[in-house]
């Protein structure tokens, strides 16, 4: 990862490390704001309030982190996908190969002049099952190992326990998210015939075997370190501004 990160300043400049974050704001824009309304909502309607707060069922807290996940990355897959083409330009662009997008509105024409507009959603399987496994990490995670701290511990609902359940969150969430990660980027940035369709998998079933067949089982947590070390800080800062927003709102712990 280091290296990586070394070789990119090296032969890129320092800036390519924050190539795409264009597309990857919209992303978050439409995939944070879905996937907590959703999970709340269904959180809401499945849970018991007692005395203010919700709570429910490992099982049923999993089901609504599931589905929260699957549909917020299903509406924002095609600036996922904007993302990891832009991304990608700079590796192309040193081995010689022609760049295929300049920048996040070429690349959203020049994959519907391609696919059509169904080729937003080139890849939508694996990452809405990525986006189903992380959220089933992240938000069932947080919200029961918040609630099982604040029980067993006899702790308020304050920061130590966000920040507690936060790190959990994000560590829970990586190990879930990485093999549908690897299989989703695979599948995101393979190339395509005029139809686009892709010509290395069939599909993220696809990908999974021949990835396990020709690299072994370990090939899925190809990353996993990069990815953690995303993950944590974002589950740590966005759980601890959501519940300082809902504090601040006057709304009650999650």
């Amino acid at each position: 990862m280091v290296a990586t990160a070394f070789g990119i300043v090296r032969e890129e400049g320092t800036m390519k490390l924050w190539q795409g974050v264009t597309p990857a704001l919209y992303r978050h824009v439409v995939y944070s704001g879905v996937r907590i309304c959703s999970y709340d909502f269904l959180r809401r309607k499945l849970g018991s309030d007692n005395n203010g707060i919700i709570t429910l069922p490992l099982w049923k807290s999993a089901l609504c982190g599931v589905s929260a996940g699957a549909v917020a990355q299903w509406l924002a897959s095609p600036a996922d996908l904007v993302k990891v083409q832009i991304q990608m330009e700079g590796k192309r662009r040193l081995m010689g190969e022609p760049a295929r997008v300049h920048g996040a509105a070429h690349a959203l024409k020049e994959i519907v002049r391609r696919g059509g507009v169904a080729g937003l959603w080139k890849g939508s399987i694996p990452n809405v099952q990525r986006a189903a496994l992380v959220n089933l990490g992240d938000l069932t995670t947080y919200d029961t190992i918040k609630h099982m701290i604040m029980i067993k511990l006899n702790m308020p609902d304050c920061h130590t326990v966000h920040v507690l359940s936060s790190i959990c969150a994000g560590f829970v969430a990586a190990i879930m998210g990485t093999p549908a990660d690897v299989v989703k980027t695979r599948i995101m940035n393979q190339p395509t015939d005029e139809k686009g369709r892709g010509l290395l998998y069939k599909g993220s079933v696809d990908c999974l075997r021949q990835t396990v067949n020709k690299e072994g089982f370990g090939a899925l947590y190809k990353g996993f370190l990069p990815c953690w070390i995303r993950m944590a800080p974002w589950s740590l800062t966005f759980w601890l501004s959501f519940e300082q927003i809902r504090s601040m709102i006057g709304a009650s712990g999650y």
